[in-house]
């Protein structure tokens, strides 16, 4: 999946990750893919709360050497 924009949280830790994802989504256009990439463990439960708070999309994430990486699609 190709992203629109990037947010990489690797080294930070809660909260930094979900604040920087929250920002990026404010920013980025409806209908556009953003990626954020994080190693904080949390994050496997707070990125998706989230972006179903937001009312936005999940559309895929993926777990690799450590590294939690969620596409989200923006719908508003």
């Amino acid at each position: 999946m190709k992203a629109d924009l990037t947010v990489n949280a690797t080294g930070l830790s809660c909260p930094m990750p979900v604040l920087k994802t929250k920002k990026a989504l404010d920013i980025l256009s409806a209908g556009k893919v953003l990626l954020v990439e994080t190693n904080d463990p949390a994050t496997k439960a707070d990125i998706p709360q989230l972006v179903k708070r937001l009312g936005h999309e999940l559309v895929e994430k993926a777990e690799q050497g450590g590294v939690y990486s969620f596409y989200i699609l923006k719908k508003r």
